[in-house]
């Protein structure tokens, strides 16, 4: 079991989304619950540590999902290891809340960008959302923008135009893709480099609540 932290207000009920969120490289779990504020309100909000010390590999003093190669390349051991370790932390997470969650929406920076969208990818009973701050589609065996999975899965990208760790060339390169595949993608570009800025996650709060809405119609139709 990934080592996590949680946030979930007293008053949080049954059915309430939970959101998990993936950190990027070399950082840890304390990184992104820095969000919580911007996130919706009723919600359960969960970050994890990746499985991987960053230091071995030059990048710094937390934790790594999977070794980087190029491109949109990662390392197909460890990050297809990363991706198990993530698989059975979401199947176990629910039983250590103390409300059962309603969906789930899987998103990350960078790193963690990548991972939710890699999973996601993968299978066919993915998160009814994803969230990517500036990661890439991972060229990995079993992950493809094109296949099945990608049909009809809601993802906001968000990305930054001057990016020198992740370049918007292969946000364009992924986001077209994942539209050839039939994913529900909302885009949006950023005057900035690496990181979230504000506007971005007001975006992303204001689509998620969106999204929400329109699968919680779906499930009771």
């Amino acid at each position: 079991m990934l080592e996590y932290d949680l946030d979930a207000p007293e008053e949080a009920e049954d059915g309430w989304p939970l959101i998990v969120l993936l950190h990027g490289r070399g950082s840890d779990r304390r990184d992104l619950m820095g969000l919580r504020p911007g996130l919706p309100g009723r919600s359960l909000v969960v970050a994890p540590d990746a499985p991987f010390p960053a230091a071995p590999w030059g990048y710094g003093p937390g934790f790594a999902w999977y070794r980087y190669i190029g491109d949109d390349r990662p390392d197909p051991e460890t990050f297809l290891a990363s991706q198990e370790k993530l698989g059975a932390f979401l199947v176990a997470i629910p039983e250590r809340l103390p409300v059962r969650p309603g969906p789930i929406v899987l998103g990350g920076f960078s790193q963690g960008g990548t991972m939710s969208l890699g999973y996601a990818l993968r299978r066919p009973d993915h998160p009814a959302l994803v969230l990517n701050f500036s990661g890439f589609v991972p060229s990995v065996p079993g992950v493809d923008p094109r296949g099945d999975a990608a049909r009809d899965l809601r993802i906001f990208w968000g990305h930054g135009l001057h990016d020198p760790a992740i370049p918007h060339t292969l946000a364009l390169r992924g986001r077209s893709a994942l539209e050839e595949g039939g994913a529900r993608l909302e885009a949006r570009d950023y005057r900035m480099g690496h990181g979230i800025v504000p506007e971005e996650l007001s975006d992303a709060r204001e689509w998620m609540e969106k999204e929400l809405a329109a699968v919680a119609g779906e499930e009771e139709g």
